[in-house]
Parts: C-alpha cells; sequence; structure tokens
C-alpha cells in the first residue's frame, strides 16, 4: 500500500471538504437548513483530521487491518490453524457424547449385578449385613408393573362410564 506524507495528504484532505461543501450547498437548497448543515459537519472532517494528526493515525490503522485480513486469507499456516481449530471442536464434542454413553453403560452393568448374600466377598470388601436387607425391602419389578397396568385398568374404567374411549 502507498504511504503518504504531508505533502499528498493536506490536498487531497482539501479537495474532500471543498467537494463536500459544494455538495451541501446543494443540499441545503433543495431539503434545507438541516440537511445543509449536517452535509457542511461531514466536510469540515477531513481537514479537522489532518490537522489533528488522526489522519494519518486512521491510515495506518486501514493498513495494518487490510494486511492482517489479507495474510489471514492467504496464509496456509493460518489456515491449517483453523483446521486444527475445528479438529479440536469436533473431538470436544465427541469425548461429550461418548462420556454421556458411557455413563449409562455403567448403570446398565450396576443394575446386572446379582445381589451378593451378607458377609460374601467382593471386589471392594464383604458386603454389609443391610445392603441385603434394603434390596429385599424394595418391591420387584414384576409387581411394579402391576400397579401401573391397574391404575391404567382404573384409568381406562373411568373413562368408559364416561363415554371416552
Amino acid at each position: 500500500m502507498p504511504d503518504f506524507n504531508d505533502l499528498t495528504l493536506l490536498p487531497f484532505c482539501v479537495g474532500l471538504t471543498l467537494l463536500g461543501l459544494i455538495g451541501s450547498w446543494f443540499a441545503w437548497r433543495r431539503r434545507g437548513v438541516a440537511a445543509g448543515t449536517r452535509g457542511v459537519a461531514w466536510s469540515l472532517l477531513p481537514v479537522s483530521l489532518y490537522l489533528t494528526g488522526l489522519l494519518e493515525l486512521v491510515w495506518d490503522v486501514v493498513r495494518s487491518t487490510v494486511s492482517w485480513i489479507t495474510h489471514l486469507i492467504f496464509s496456509p499456516t493460518v489456515w491449517s490453524g483453523v483446521a486444527l481449530f475445528g479438529v479440536s471442536v469436533v473431538l470436544y464434542v465427541v469425548s461429550g457424547v461418548a462420556r454421556g454413553r458411557s455413563g449409562n453403560q455403567k448403570a446398565q452393568k450396576a443394575e446386572k449385578k446379582p445381589a451378593s448374600p451378607a458377609g460374601e466377598l467382593t471386589a471392594t470388601g464383604p458386603a454389609p449385613a443391610s445392603a441385603t436387607t434394603a434390596k429385599a425391602a424394595k418391591p420387584s419389578k414384576g409387581k411394579a408393573k402391576q400397579q401401573e397396568s391397574s391404575e391404567f385398568d382404573e384409568i381406562e374404567d373411568i373413562l368408559k362410564r364416561h363415554g371416552i374411549n
């Protein structure tokens, strides 16, 4: 990108200001005082930026931004970094799915383990006597299904009495 010095910036800013003031005069005549005043305000900005030294700062920011964007777009190193970022996101999501599935498998294995009688040695040590009594106190799955089916039967009877099938 070209580098501007004071000899090229001053005439450029003065030219922009003059063009803006001419356009503001036409806007003032056609659309009124508010449009013309707004045009004058915008027209004075190039010269004010030059006189305060902010125009060079703005130019440096624009030049650096364009350089960074072109480096980002055309650099194979950057694109390999973007690809690695994508792979890491995919692996993170897959690990979350795998973690959820392994938790379900552990729960299923725990349900399939047979209950050990009191005092029998297990992999973690002897089973406490209270564990077997607590398991014996729980109703079996067959009884729970019978209760649910009897509840549904009662609901069906109520619906039939009211004429709802």
